[in-house]
């Protein structure tokens, strides 16, 4: 036997339906929230001021001609290798967390020869970003690159 389709039925679907909706958008702004790192920039204004100078930045470390590679070893170790860098260059690593869940690491890395620069330490599980600066005497060159 077939009931028949009321107001309070229409009314229920209804309210159910939105409270769906509504419970989801609640879950994701949480998450949302929850997991979001911080602000990128404190005033998008003033470091739209320095964009020419990191440009100009940009423009100079490509004429240095150097290359670099960052890479987790087998080992878990951090490497990085230099390529057109002088032989007395210097590295030196920030690792920091994507999300900030971690506490930021500062190594510096030992030359092994050929270019090749590791670290004593073992990289972390997960994912890191690596902000790498190579020094040769007055000349600097810096990069930022993902570790997944």
């Amino acid at each position: 036997m077939t009931r028949k389709f009321t107001g309070w039925h229409f009314t229920a679907i209804m309210v159910i339906g939105f409270g769906i909706v509504v419970a989801v958008n609640f879950l994701m702004a949480s998450l949302a929230v929850s997991s979001f790192g911080g602000v990128v920039v404190e005033n998008s204004y003033v470091a739209s001021q320095n964009f020419n100078k990191w440009l100009e930045e940009a423009d100079r470390q490509n004429a240095l001609g150097w290359e670099l590679t960052v890479r987790r070893a087998g080992d878990g170790r951090l490497e990085v290798l230099t390529e057109g860098a002088p032989d007395d260059a210097r590295v030196a690593v920030e690792l920091r967390h994507p999300l900030g869940k971690d506490e930021p690491l500062a190594w510096t890395l030992t030359a092994n020869g050929d270019g090749l620069f590791t670290s004593t330490d073992r990289l972390p599980e997960g994912r890191w970003i690596a902000r790498v600066a190579v020094t040769a005497g007055d000349e600097e060159m810096r990069v930022e690159r993902p570790l997944g």
